[in-house]
């Protein structure tokens, strides 16, 4: 009869334990999942700022074939999530680009000085008139990086914050 009782509250105990692990597991599935929400909510904020910026970019006239162009989106893109890294682009913002597009610093901002002129010589001048104040039909020089990429950030966070959108049906087809 000891025995007996012995078994039936080791089978309980196990049943217990196996309930404890079953409900520990559950929490931890819930928890990933909950985390894994969160990171797809961010990816997915993140990819529509992409294609704000991408979207406002072609407006400004910025060609997607030059390499600037993919430059300038991951500048402006970190400056949203960071304006501070625009008070000092050559220190902290080109290192980052350069890195994680396998180059030098020197390239980057060349290459993104080159996307900026060719956008100011052929870009649309009224969105330089509402961007800047200024564009190149009232002989104001060009704007420098640092400035793009900043009125730019700046312009898609603002939007970000009215629910002004770029992407329009004629861009949406460019994307």
């Amino acid at each position: 009869f000891g025995l007996v009782s012995k078994f039936r509250g080791l089978e309980e105990s196990r049943k217990q334990r196996q309930n404890v692990h079953s409900a520990v597991t559950l929490l931890v599935q819930k928890k990933d999942s909950e985390e894994e929400s969160e990171m797809a909510a961010e990816w997915k904020e993140t990819l529509e700022t992409e294609r704000e910026i991408s979207a406002f970019m072609l407006e400004l006239g910025i060609p997607a074939h030059l390499r600037g162009y993919y430059y300038l989106r991951e500048a402006v893109l970190l400056a949203v999530s960071d304006m501070e890294l625009v008070g000092s682009v050559t220190k902290l913002l080109y290192p980052v680009i350069a890195r994680r597009y396998k180059t030098t610093l020197q390239r980057v901002e060349r290459a993104i000085r080159n996307a900026v002129e060719v956008s100011w010589e052929r870009g649309n001048p009224e969105v330089f008139e509402d961007l800047f104040g200024f564009s190149r039909e009232t002989g104001a020089p060009r704007p420098t990086n640092s400035e793009y990429i900043a009125r730019i950030a700046d312009k898609i966070r603002m939007d970000a914050t009215t629910g002004e959108k770029h992407v329009t049906e004629r861009n949406r087809t460019l994307l």
